[in-house]
């Protein structure tokens, strides 16, 4: 997929730079925030990785908590700073805190791929638990900022994600396990779609969450039972015998905890 950011490595050196001689200042040592960035669009869902350097290193888009901060407020500050938008659907889901998980050694790599030699003491030299969240966003209308070391940005299809850093890989399987329980147990589907929708649209942002083909009749029957979407008026295909109904959730969504899972199709 195309970049959807980028900055001159200059810029890229300069911030780095800066954020090693303050960051002691700044944050609490040893805690970060790794974020999962979901977006779905054209029966894809898809997912956020800042990466740097050729070849590239991916990661997950992060940041660290300041000394004045809550963790949550955190957590929305970074994604807010990496997507541009105000309001995000946020959801705490794991906490990464093997002894392993920090590599000094690839933390050199990433910051020799933007300085050059690293300094000997600096802020990366330290074990980091990350508290990391999952976020729904319109993957249309993102527009990611830099961040400390990663410069550019690129949207990735869930079943197509390159080797990460760190643990970053075992983070997304984390989150896309939690967004499949979230799916029926919080209705968090309309964070992920637009205003309006067609059922088979609707249908198609479940394939993609639980990575499985449904079952139209049983997937439609158990949706409607639900009580969350409100029918509108057909939508317009030029045949209107043919024109599928356009559909869009309630302003107050009752939790259920109905399953889909179970509707799999032979």
């Amino acid at each position: 997929m195309n970049s959807v950011n980028k900055i001159s490595n200059r810029e890229l050196k300069k911030i780095t730079r800066d954020f090693l001689e303050t960051a002691p200042h700044i944050y609490l040592p040893g805690l970060s925030v790794d974020t999962v960035i979901f977006g779905f669009h054209d029966g894809k869902l898809k997912v956020l990785l800042s990466y740097v350097g050729n070849p590239a290193l991916f990661g997950l888009p992060g940041g660290f908590v300041r000394k004045d901060e809550d963790l949550d407020d955190a957590a929305l500050r970074i994604l807010q700073e990496r997507t541009g938008f105000e309001n995000i659907y946020l959801e705490q889901f794991y906490t990464s805190g093997g002894k392993d998980r920090s590599n000094e050694k690839m933390m050199k790599e990433l910051i020799e791929k933007v300085i050059g030699k690293a300094p000997e003491i600096n802020w990366f030299r330290q074990r980091f638990v990350s508290v990391c969240y999952y976020a729904l966003i319109d993957d249309t209308k993102v527009k990611p900022s830099t961040e400390v070391i990663f410069g550019e940005f690129k949207w990735f299809d869930i079943n197509r994600i390159p080797k990460l850093i760190f643990d970053h890989n075992l983070i997304i399987k984390k989150a896309l396990a939690t967004l499949q329980s979230d799916l029926d147990e919080k209705l968090v589907g309309p964070n992920l779609m637009s205003e309006t929708f067609t059922m088979n649209e609707l249908q198609g942002l479940y394939e993609a969450v639980y990575q499985e083909k449904l079952v139209r009749t049983n997937f439609q029957r158990k949706m409607l039972s639900l009580g969350v979407l409100e029918r509108l008026e057909k939508q317009y295909s030029g045949k209107s015998h043919k024109a599928p109904y356009l559909y869009r959730f309630t302003q107050t969504k009752r939790k259920s905890r109905t399953s889909f899972k179970g509707s799999v199709s032979v």
